[in-house]
């Protein structure tokens, strides 16, 4: 399980294909010496894991299905990428319940810098089976970062990004038209499988949940 809150931004340093297969490397400094074969490491919100690891990078393999339904078609060498190690058992819960699993493939329409202010609009367009489970003040994980959402309005999603988080991502390095992952809050789809027809009644909604802080 992770918390979306990015710890370290690593480089593509290749990524290889071998007939269906494939296998990305990432440079990184930070987080490789905590890392050991067989870990897991969410790479821009796609939990993996980590082979190969040397002194400067650490490599995973791609299955089909993850290149297929991820962002990870766009990567290439120097293309940058959010890391975050799983959250430890003691650890301080920053963010919100990440699992790293990407629900669909958003679109970048832009990133903005605020007229007269410091911080920056992120809108993205999300697959329209996703809207149900986004809402104003909700949290969502876009490439594997924590975000609260500002405006939602049909498919385009408005996320209000402070400087801390622009510097410290990959954001600033998205252009219009790039895909993005995409986990929607677990606890929404848990809402909606209790409240699904067949199911007992209950007093629980997604506004209720957000209201008191999840």
């Amino acid at each position: 399980m992770f918390t979306g809150i990015v710890e370290e931004v690593g480089r593509v340093v290749a990524v290889k294909t071998s007939g269906q297969r494939r296998k990305v490397t990432v440079a990184c400094a930070q987080i490789l010496p905590q890392i050991k074969t067989g870990d897991s490491v969410s790479v821009s919100g796609v939990c993996l894991t980590a082979v190969d690891i040397t002194n400067e990078s650490f490599s995973a393999d791609l299955a089909q299905e993850t290149w297929q339904r991820t962002s990870f078609s766009r990567l290439k060498q120097g293309s940058l990428v959010n890391l975050e190690l799983p959250m430890r058992a003691n650890g301080r819960f920053d963010g919100h319940v990440v699992q790293g699993h990407v629900d669909g493939v958003g679109t970048v329409i832009s990133f903005a810098p605020v007229p007269d202010g410091n911080d920056y609009v992120l809108t993205i367009n999300v697959p329209s089976e996703l809207t149900r489970y986004i809402v104003a003040k909700g949290s969502m994980a876009i490439e594997g970062i924590s975000l609260t959402v500002a405006a939602i309005e049909g498919t385009q999603v408005r996320v209000a990004i402070i400087p801390h988080t622009a510097e410290l991502t990959n954001l600033q390095s998205l252009e219009t038209g790039d895909p993005v992952n995409l986990e929607v809050d677990v606890i929404a789809k848990y809402v909606e499988k209790m409240m699904s027809p067949g199911k007992a009644s209950s007093s629980i909604t997604l506004e209720k949940l957000v209201r008191a802080g999840f």
